[in-house]
Parts: structure tokens; sequence; C-alpha cells
């Protein structure tokens, strides 16, 4: 169905194996698609949106994302008190190693052996269908492999929200239901209970921003039908929620 991550997976566990002083401020540098400083392993961290322009051009059609340090982070508690909305942000792009730890974070899978997630969902109908979008088009993410598989190559950013700051920064989730999931509920009951599993996962993303020092804030106030017009999304799947995410404006 897609082509073979080589090319992006190496470049990207590199990043990880390689990474050092990775969790270093990066400096950005205009013009440039590397931003960073080079780790001990002599590879500079690259931007995500950089990684994405490679993977358009053809094959291939998946990014292997690098695994995720579990082990890291804030405690919890220092997450909870530092947790907030905010939205101002810098247009510094994301780097791989933050990506992946996101999205995991958000919606990956943390046990393997029954493929059970890290946030809940209603009789575990797993309906919530986490998005990408960023400068360089739309991806999906895909919580089995830890991966992201490319939707399309439009910046749709400017078209998840009805405020005027998301369609500048740099990394939008959009959270979508898939409503055939959920059984023979009432369409009241399939809306309330995507909408309150789509809020779990977007508390582990606020959770995950407070602990790595990003800013965050969740939306409802976004046009759900041009949205996944936009998305190429269609009934039985719908926009619950979008999520801008970036480093906090300066």
């Amino acid at each position: 169905m897609f082509g073979k991550p080589i090319g992006i997976a190496m470049i990207l566990l590199g990043l990880v194996q390689c990474r050092g002083g990775g969790d270093s401020p990066a400096v950005e540098e205009p013009g440039a698609k590397a931003v960073g400083q080079a780790s001990a392993g002599g590879v500079a961290e690259r931007e995500v949106s950089a990684l994405f322009d490679e993977s358009r051009g053809g094959a291939p059609r998946e990014i292997q994302l690098p695994p995720p340090d579990t082990d890291g982070g804030r405690p919890l508690m220092q997450a909870l008190k530092k947790r907030r909305s905010e939205r101002s942000f810098s247009e510094r792009p994301l780097p791989p190693r933050v990506v992946s730890e996101l999205l995991w974070a958000t919606a990956g899978v943390n046990r393997p052996d029954r493929g059970l997630r890290t946030a809940p969902t209603a009789r575990n109908w797993q309906e919530i269908d986490l998005y990408v979008a960023t400068v360089s088009g739309l991806w999906r993410y895909e919580p089995e492999r830890h991966a992201l598989s490319f939707v399309h190559g439009r910046d749709i950013r400017a078209e998840t929200g009805l405020q005027d700051f998301v369609g500048a920064v740099p990394l939008t989730l959009i959270f979508v239901a898939d409503k055939g999931k959920m059984g023979d509920n009432t369409e009241l009951r399939k809306s309330f209970y995507a909408g309150a599993d789509s809020a779990f996962m977007a508390q582990n993303a606020y959770l995950y921003c407070a602990s790595e020092g990003l800013a965050t804030v969740v939306r409802a106030y976004l046009d759900p039908d041009e949205l996944a017009a936009a998305m190429n999304v269609k009934p039985p799947r719908e926009v619950t929620l979008a999520q801008s995410i970036g480093y906090p404006a300066k």
C-alpha cells in the first residue's frame, strides 16, 4: 500500500541514535532546512517539515518515527502544574524526536501485547484517528507501527480553525472519529463518546507539551465540514477537535 520507508527511516533513526545533546534548544537559520546544533555523532537535527518534503517526491509514502523515550520528561505533578493553553507560537519547527514522542503520548500503543493505547476509548473502540497537518501536507498517525502515512501535500493548517493564528502554527493535530466503529448507538451517544475520547487524547498531548516546554491549545472553534473536505474525510468519519502545537513565542 505504501512505499518502503527506508530513506526517511534511516534519517530519523540516525537522529535518535546520535542526538546526544538533542534536548538543547535548536537555532533556526534563515533558508536552511537543518536546524539545531550537530549532536555528538556529528548529525544535525533536521526539521520535520523538510523530512515531509522529501517524502512527497515519491517513495516512501510512510515515515517510520523514531522510538519514543518513555523514561524521560518531567514528573507528572510538575507537568500538571505547568499545563496551560497558549495561543502565541514560534514558527520554529518541531524536531523528529519531539513529533515522535508527542504522537506516542497522544495516541500511541503502550501495551503492545494487547494493542492498547495511552488514551482510553469507550469499549476500546479506538475510533479516533489522529492526523498531523504541517506546511508540507497532511499525514495520518499509525499507532500500531508508530509511523506517519501520507494523505496529501496541501497545507491545510489555516482550515483547521477560525482563529487567525492557526495557519502559522508549525504542527496541528486533528482528531477524527470513525463512527462506523461505534456499533448501533444513537448519533447523540456516538458524538458524546467521540468527544470524550478525543478530549482524553488532547489532554495527553497537553501533558506532553507541558513536560517538553511546548505551547499548545485544543480547539473546537472550527468548521468541521470544511475541514473534513480539506482532509478528504467522508462519513461516517467526522472531525471532532484540532490542537495547535509548537514552541512558545518569545
